[in-house]
């Protein structure tokens, strides 16, 4: 006997959604998107991928996916989709990578992203679902709009002289030697719905067997977008878009999907010969483990060997290039490392900060909501994230900017005049470095002769050179004489 449930690689509850309905969807009524969502879950249930999954969505509906698979999800900027969904293949080729895009990102601003991809035959599956309009802002003309179409920006409809024909993106990435399988298909029976069924499974069955990449465009339908009724888009499908967009199978010939020449994983020994980093083979990662930041703390033993730093202050400190270079000093440690920079628009004089991970393990996930170690380069910095450094984690703050001790008990505390000892240097840019030779005599890391080569690479200059190495010893000292370090 068959039961009919709830594809497992659902979540039970939808809680990232909001609102007062966590078992409801928040798409529109008659909305295509909740079809192929179902589609592509029982799918991954019958193929049993569903742990290796990892869904990339862009800007537009498609970016909620992320609400209800209960898969690796991660949301990029609008069109970007295939681009990171090729980094992601190749940074981890047993994964199964789905490129869920709609209409106006797909065709029109990610249309170069979808053709490159395309065309190197990538490993990766992507569902593109066509509803021929800008469907989440507002209505507006998309690439694959039928002629005579009434949009927002269209109140006419749209003219061939003007905007051209609709994109076939289909038809347009068969004629490439790169993919190994395009099709297209509707919603609007069950019968089409049971060969959209069939074709999602076969584009990621194809990616599991290694061949090559696969695209199925779903005409879908947009009620709220077309202004008519969930009961008249069905309709609105087969008289409007079936008759430009055929459905059917353009391209299926499957071969396998070769590994790029150059693996993308981080090789310390092609490091040394192409990049000038000496590999230190099994350079003090153990240390990692009984690391100051671990000590005290709650975490985990795969929390111990792993530091989360995060490092704020105005645009103009350089907090990014503070996380750049324990980045790089912890890479030519041979540790994992990841660096995500996050700034406001006003950049210079704005807020800054950044977001450093440094582990002997695989970083799944380069955000840091729980830092171990906060460095902050001003109040509004120390007052944002204060709160967020994990219990026995470490705080540095720059007291010659800051004029209030941190408010926890239940942190290590380090008051580092940072911009004042800059300043007496007569580099007050240097202030970043100076934080962070008080890192290192505090923490252990990142090693002293690591981040004086990372600082190497800021110029070639031999004064501005001359400045970051005394900074790193004014560091030092600094945490010695304000910290209580021991010598």
């Amino acid at each position: 006997m068959k039961v009919l449930e709830k594809p497992k690689s659902f979540y039970e509850i939808f809680e990232r959604k909001g609102g007062p309905e966590p078992d409801a969807t928040h798409y529109c009524p008659g909305c295509g998107h909740g079809i192929v969502h179902k589609l592509i879950a029982e799918a991954i249930d019958e193929l049993k991928i569903q742990d290796r999954v990892i869904f990339i969505s862009p800007v537009g509906c498609s970016v909620f996916a992320y609400y209800y698979f209960d898969t690796g999800n991660v949301q990029v900027a609008h069109g970007r989709a295939p681009a990171v969904a090729t980094g992601i293949k190749r940074a981890r080729p047993d994964s199964i990578v789905i490129s869920y895009q709609g209409d106006g990102d797909l065709a029109a601003i990610g249309g170069n992203n979808i053709l490159q991809a395309a065309n190197r035959g990538e490993n990766i599956t992507v569902f593109f679902v066509n509803n021929a309009i800008y469907g989440m802002t507002g209505g507006q003309l998309a690439p694959t709009s039928p002629i005579g179409m009434k949009t927002t920006t269209t109140p006419s409809g749209r003219a061939f002289e003007e905007y051209g024909s609709p994109m076939r993106m289909a038809e347009l990435l068969s004629q490439l030697d790169g993919p190994s399988f395009c099709c297209r298909h509707s919603l609007t029976n069950p019968a089409k719905i049971n060969r959209t069924r069939v074709a999602i499974k076969k584009a990621l069955q194809y990616q599991l067997e290694n061949k090559g990449f696969s695209f199925v465009e779903i005409l879908a339908q947009c009620p709220t977008g077309w202004k008519v009724d969930p009961t008249d888009s069905i309709q609105w499908i087969e008289e409007n878009m079936e008759k430009i967009y055929p459905l059917g199978v353009f391209k299926d010939q499957p071969r396998e999907r070769l590994a790029p020449p150059h693996p993308a994983i981080f090789d310390p020994q092609r490091a040394e010969q192409t990049l000038g980093i000496e590999h230190r083979a099994g350079a003090a990662l153990a240390p990692l483990a009984q690391a100051p930041w671990s000590r005290g703390g709650a975490g985990s033993d795969a929390q111990r060997d792993t530091l989360r730093l995060k490092a704020a202050g105005f645009g103009g400190q350089g907090i990014l290039l503070l996380g750049e270079l324990l980045a790089e000093a912890g890479m030519r440690q041979g540790l994992k490392v990841t660096w995500l920079p996050s700034y406001g628009p006003e950049m210079r004089g704005g807020t800054a900060n950044c977001a450093v991970v440094a582990s002997v393990r695989e970083i799944g996930n380069p955000m840091v909501d729980r830092p171990d170690v906060l460095v902050a380069m001003n109040r509004p910095s120390l007052d944002r994230f204060l709160c967020e450094v994990t219990p026995g984690g470490h705080v540095f703050y720059d007291s010659s900017l800051i004029d209030v001790t941190p408010d926890r008990n239940d942190v290590h505390r380090h008051a580092v005049p940072a911009t004042q000892v800059a300043d007496a240097m007569g580099a007050s840019r240097v202030a970043n470095v100076v934080m962070m030779g008080a890192m290192l005599r505090v923490l252990g890391f990142p090693r002293r002769d690591l981040l004086e080569e990372a600082v190497a690479g800021i110029s070639k200059n031999e004064k501005i050179l001359a400045a970051n190495r005394k900074a790193i010893e004014e560091g030092i000292a600094a945490a010695e004489r304000e910290c209580g370090a021991a010598s």
